[in-house]
């Protein structure tokens, strides 16, 4: 298009005929737009070349004029729809406080189930750690949610509906099986699926396990009530207390109790339990131990019948008398480490393991090394004794057994471990020998036998931790690594588990109480503690915590009081875990403190 008089002879008459009209140019383009107005342009365009406008006075078509403002405001439309338009121009958005969804073609219930389980944005989730079973305070959360849950039925219920009553809550055997609550084994409560036993009459209404009658929260007075109890309730009608004969002089009547709950619930919550035992959370002595080895596989600590306590700290081993406190210097090897350390189970004889694979015998009443044994070709870092029979278990996979009478250097050798062997313990009285190793397998070794008797392998960890119950015949418990953390008690007879105990952390030593059929463990990853346990409950008695690094080693006093632990934090602690063992007098009281002094042989 050019700006001359031909040029603007060539455009349709009816834009010719428009645009000679005077129009507002604020009429074309929208409002506020940033663009110059192209109507503007075009219309200074069709200026005529002699600069100015055609005569009002011609004739104006109104279909014409009518048709082009139809397609302008078109082209004006289209423009609005541009993105250039101005941000201050954003539709707002509105919210709405009530949502009303469509039922229509929903599965409700599919949706509802595939909700994710999210915390609302008020209350953030934390994540927990895992509790274990068997810890303390989860333990007095299950007492007291057991507690709540027996006094809620009692108060509801008031007997009406039979509840099991927890073996903690009721210690005591004498209970009638008649009264109001029944134990979880009564025969005549319903079975799924039913026993193939019949009875040949009825239980008991109030033992039945149906569903309670309709009425069961509607006033009932006393008198008419099935049990015939004479109670009388502070909500009783007028007419039901003139009903009874003579006043209600029952003192444990909830007519008298200024108690919100019953007397049943009261005696419930008043009955004396039985407190744990108390055990002190602090040692009560603590050894500095320099260069004691931070290492899982290594048995470095280790309590005689003397008293006397044997530790091994790099290449030396040193003895500590706890009658004395006198701390004693046992050995000093040449080019040598010390990794195992046990004595003997009577006499001042003590056997060292080194990681040369040598095994070597010292007096230490005389502080002289009697023999040196060889056959090992790696470190030996178990030890176990049996009598004059000396076991020792070692890196090359492989445990010998030595007589310490003979000048052999070892009688039988044992290869089922396909890996270190870590764990190493003779069950004197049953003459059963349990070894674990880094294979996560434990083996049960019929005295000298060359083969297993039996191979468990439920560990998923190296098994380090082993001791027989000095309380009860063939009974084993053995714990597993980090990658485990359980503790498992075998029958040796049958190879069966019958229990077993996740403690959250890697299991490295477990010893049984020599007064008391308890148990001690100590861990490493990732709680460090010493944990005190009541078997066959497995409740914990008391979890102590002190040291700073895994709880490597454990030993226990002759008298079985005292466990003292160590750790690679290099200290060794002295806890007070277990009470003196009671004497029972022979023949009653007087004629006790006369057998006294026969009552022992040697």
């Amino acid at each position: 298009m050019t700006n001359t008089h031909d040029g603007a002879q060539e455009l349709s008459p009816i834009v010719t005929q428009y645009m000679d009209k005077p129009i507002a140019a604020d009429t074309i383009s929208p409002q506020n737009d940033g663009t110059a107005s192209t109507m503007t342009q075009k219309r200074s365009h069709l200026i005529g070349a002699n600069g100015h406008h055609r005569g009002a006075s011609e004739p104006v078509d109104a279909a014409a004029l009518t048709q082009a403002l139809y397609t302008v405001e078109g082209e004006a439309q289209s423009r609005e729809r541009t993105p250039v338009g101005s941000p201050s121009r954003k539709r707002q958005r509105v919210y709405g406080d009530r949502f009303i969804p469509n039922r229509e073609g929903r599965d409700l219930q599919a949706s509802f189930s595939l909700i994710p389980d999210i915390p609302s944005p008020a209350t953030p989730s934390k994540l927990k750690k895992r509790t274990p079973h068997g810890e303390l305070h989860f333990q007095r959360t299950e007492e007291a949610n057991r507690t709540f849950s027996t006094l809620l039925r009692q108060e509801v219920f008031d007997g009406t509906v039979p509840q099991p009553t927890p073996p903690h809550l009721s210690p005591d055997p004498t209970f009638s099986p008649n009264s109001l609550s029944t134990t979880i084994n009564d025969p005549s409560r319903a079975r799924t699926p039913p026993s193939n036993h019949t009875s040949t009459s009825l239980a008991p209404a109030s033992l039945t396990p149906s569903t309670p009658h309709k009425n069961m929260f509607t006033y009932m007075s006393p008198q008419h009530h099935r049990n015939g109890s004479t109670r009388l309730t502070p909500h009783g009608t007028p007419g039901s207390r003139r009903s009874q004969r003579g006043p209600n002089i029952d003192p444990t009547s909830d007519l008298y109790s200024t108690s919100p709950i019953h007397f049943d619930s009261q005696r419930l919550l008043l009955s004396p339990k039985k407190t744990p035992r108390a055990v002190s959370k602090v040692p009560f002595k603590v050894l500095d131990a320099p260069d004691l080895a931070d290492d899982f596989y290594l048995n470095l600590v280790d309590w005689g019948s003397s008293n006397n306590l044997g530790v091994g700290l790099g290449p030396c081993v040193f003895m500590w008398n706890s009658g004395t406190g006198k701390v004693t210097r046992l050995c000093d090897l040449q080019d040598d480490i010390v990794t195992s350390l046990s004595w003997i189970q009577r006499g001042s004889h003590v056997a060292i393991g080194t990681s040369k694979g040598l095994v070597q015998i010292w007096d230490a009443e005389r502080c002289r090394r009697l023999r040196t044994m060889t056959g090992h070709t790696a470190r030996v870092g178990a030890l176990a004794w049996n009598d004059h029979i000396l076991s020792s278990g070692s890196r090359d996979r492989s445990i010998l057994h030595r007589d310490v009478r003979q000048p052999d250097q070892w009688l039988r050798k044992l290869t089922g471990h396909k890996q270190e062997v870590c764990g190493l313990r003779w069950n004197a009285e049953d003459g059963q020998l349990a070894s674990g190793g880094n294979d996560n397998q434990l083996m049960i070794w019929e005295k000298l036998n060359a083969n297993p008797v039996f191979k468990l392998s439920s560990h998923t960890a190296a098994v380090k931790a082993i001791a027989w119950s000095p309380h009860q015949h063939h009974l084993l418990a053995s714990g597993g690594g980090t990658a485990d953390r359980r503790i498992r008690f075998w029958n040796t007879q049958t190879g069966a588990c019958v229990n077993e105990m996740d403690t959250g952390s890697q299991v490295c030593n477990l010893a049984w109480s020599k007064n008391s059929n308890e148990l001690v463990s100590t861990h490493g990853f990732s709680q460090n503690q010493i944990v005190v346990w009541k078997y066959p409950s497995m409740t914990q008695v008391a979890s102590l915590t002190g040291h700073t690094y895994r709880v490597l080693y454990l030993a226990m006093s002759p008298d079985g009081q005292t466990v003292v632990t160590g750790a690679g934090d290099e200290t060794l602690r002295f806890w007070k875990c277990f009470n003196k063992q009671e004497r029972k007098s022979i023949g009653g009281e007087g004629v006790g403190s006369r057998m006294e002094q026969w009552s022992t042989i040697r």
